[in-house]
């Protein structure tokens, strides 16, 4: 009996296994969406609200080879001193890497994961703001590596040993 590998030829024996990035899943872990002042922000509209949103990437082994990571991206508008909209979300992706040097986990886990799920989770703030009665909130692309340079400089350390 002979093993198949999907159709195409087997590695050649001493040949390294090729590197695997695969997408289990990905869902909404949490998500919360305030309109605390409704209707009066649509209603007495003032000009452009002030708008802060903080991105953080939350990576958890799961095991040997699965990793969940999890976008926390959290926003509010303000306007006149009053909020407009707040919004919560925690969107996550179970990720499988088969494959991947030590070395290369971290920036694998922290910067290409979340590059993954961040339109949808994008999307799924847009449709809430339009849903709460606002033009819909298209947040700006991320650097992913920018946040992920930061985090490793205020460890001062390499990426950790995987754990199960």
């Amino acid at each position: 009996m002979s093993m198949t590998n999907n159709g195409g030829d087997a590695p050649a024996t001493g040949q390294p296994l090729p590197a695997q990035l695969n997408v289990i899943v990905q869902y909404v872990k949490d998500f919360s969406f305030e309109n605390p002042n409704a209707p009066k922000p649509m209603i007495e509209r003032s000009g452009q609200p002030a708008i802060n949103v903080q991105i953080n990437v939350n990576p958890r082994q799961m095991s040997g080879t699965d990793f969940e990571v999890e976008l926390k991206i959290e926003g509010k508008a303000e306007a006149d001193g009053s909020t407009m909209f707040a919004f919560d979300l925690s969107y996550a992706g179970l990720f499988r890497l088969q494959n991947i040097p030590q070395e290369h986990l971290g920036p694998l886990i922290m910067i290409e994961c979340p590059r993954i799920l961040f339109p949808f989770a994008r999307e799924i703030i847009a449709s809430s703001t339009v849903h709460g009665g606002f033009p819909p909130l298209l947040l700006d692309p991320v650097d992913f590596a920018a946040l992920y340079q930061q985090r490793m400089g205020q460890q001062n350390q390499p990426w950790p040993s995987a754990q199960a």
